[in-house]
C-alpha cells in the first residue's frame, strides 16, 4: 500500500502485499485505523494498492509503480515485498506491516534502532513454528513423522525450518522438508510430500502458498493428511488448524507508525516491534472428516472454532 498526496491537501500511502484475497481483511484494518487517527481516505490521505497475487517476482515492478506515484509512505506485507521496497528507495519511508525475518533477511541492521527509511512489525512466523509442532503432537495420537512444506526461495522459510527442527528434536519427532520454488512446483512437491507418508504436515508461512491455499487444503484432505498452517485463511478454506499472529492487530500498529511518520517522525528512529497477539483457528468439521478428536486443551486455546 502507498500513501500519496499534495502536501497542502493530504498525504499518500502505498501498500505492496502478497495476495488480494488472502490478506484483504487485515489490510483493510490499515485505512480503518488511519481514520481513527485523523486520516480519511479521499480527504487528507490517498491510498494506492498493488497486489503480487502470490508471485514474488512481481514485487520489484510493483514497488517501482508505487514510487512513480510520488508517495509519502510505503506499507509492505512479507519479506519479499519489504526487500523489493528497500531496493527501490532509500528515501521514501517504509513501514513493514508484517515481516518474518527482518534481521536475517538484512532488511534492517538493528531492531531497536533500524536507521535509514525502514521500520515496522515482525510477525514471528519463524519463531512460532515450535508452537505448530506442539499443537500437532497434542492433536495426533502416536505422531512420529512430520513433513514440512516450504519455499526454498523465501528467506524466512529457512529460519522457520531451523525452529521446526529444534522443536521436532525436543518432541522426539522426525522432520522431512519438502521444498518448492514457485506455484508450478507444487504439482510435484505435493505428491512427493504424500509419498513420505507423514503423520502430519506443517505448512511454513509463505505468500505463494497462501495464494494456493484452496489447492493445498484440498490435496491434504484428499490424502487424509492432518496439516497446520500459518494463516487463518487456510482454516477458513477447510484446513485443520492455523496458528498465526493476529494480523489485524499488526496493521493497527502499522497505522500508528504511518501516522507518526506523516506527522514528521523519522522511520529509522521507530523500533521494529514484535507481535504480541496470536490467533488459533480450529476447523472441527475437518477434524471429524479426518477421524480426529480435538482435545479440550486445544479447544480451550482456540480463538475461533469452525463447525
Amino acid at each position: 500500500m502507498a500513501i500519496r498526496g499534495e502536501r497542502a491537501k493530504g498525504r499518500s500511502v502505498a501498500a505492496d502485499r502478497h495476495s488480494r484475497r488472502g490478506s484483504l481483511q487485515a489490510i483493510r484494518q490499515l485505512p480503518t485505523s488511519l481514520r481513527e487517527l485523523g486520516w480519511t481516505e479521499g480527504q487528507n490521505v490517498e491510498l494506492a494498492y498493488r497486489w503480487a497475487e502470490g508471485d514474488d517476482t512481481r514485487y520489484p515492478a510493483l514497488a517501482a509503480e508505487l514510487i512513480a506515484l510520488k508517495i509519502d509512505v510505503i506499507v509492505t506485507w512479507g519479506t519479499p515485498a519489504a526487500l523489493a521496497a528497500k531496493e527501490a528507495t532509500s528515501t521514501i519511508p517504509i513501514v513493514m506491516g508484517s515481516i518474518g525475518t527482518a534481521l536475517e533477511a538484512r532488511v534492517v541492521p538493528n531492531l531497536a534502532r533500524p536507521g535509514g527509511n525502514i521500520t515496522g512489525f515482525s510477525n514471528l512466523n519463524a519463531e512460532i513454528v515450535g508452537k505448530h509442532v506442539d499443537l500437532l503432537k497434542d492433536l495426533i495420537p502416536g505422531i512420529r513423522r512430520v513433513a514440512v512444506l516450504s519455499n526454498s526461495t523465501n528467506p524466512g522459510a529457512a529460519v522457520a525450518i531451523r525452529y521446526a527442527e529444534t522443536a521436532a528434536k525436543t518432541a522426539g519427532l522426525r522432520l522431512d522438508n519438502v521444498q518448492f520454488r514457485d506455484a508450478g512446483d507444487l504439482a510435484t512437491a505435493l505428491p512427493a510430500l504424500s509419498r513420505l507418508h507423514p503423520d502430519a504436515v506443517l505448512v511454513i508461512a509463505d505468500s505463494q502458498l497462501l495464494a494456493q491455499r484452496q489447492r493445498i487444503v484440498e490435496f491434504m484432505m484428499a490424502n487424509r493428511l492432518p496439516a497446520i498452517y500459518a494463516f487463518p485463511e487456510f482454516a477458513e478454506a477447510g484446513g485443520l488448524l492455523s496458528y498465526s499472529v493476529d494480523y489485524n492487530d499488526l496493521f493497527r500498529q502499522a497505522a500508528v507508525y504511518v501516522d507518526k511518520i506523516l506527522r514528521g517522525a523519522n522511520p529509522g528512529d521507530l523500533p521494529v516491534q514484535q507481535a504480541v497477539k496470536f490467533k488459533l483457528v480450529v476447523n472441527l468439521k475437518t477434524a471429524e472428516a479426518l477421524g480426529l478428536t480435538v482435545p479440550p486443551l486445544i479447544l480451550a486455546q482456540a480463538d475461533e472454532v469452525i463447525e
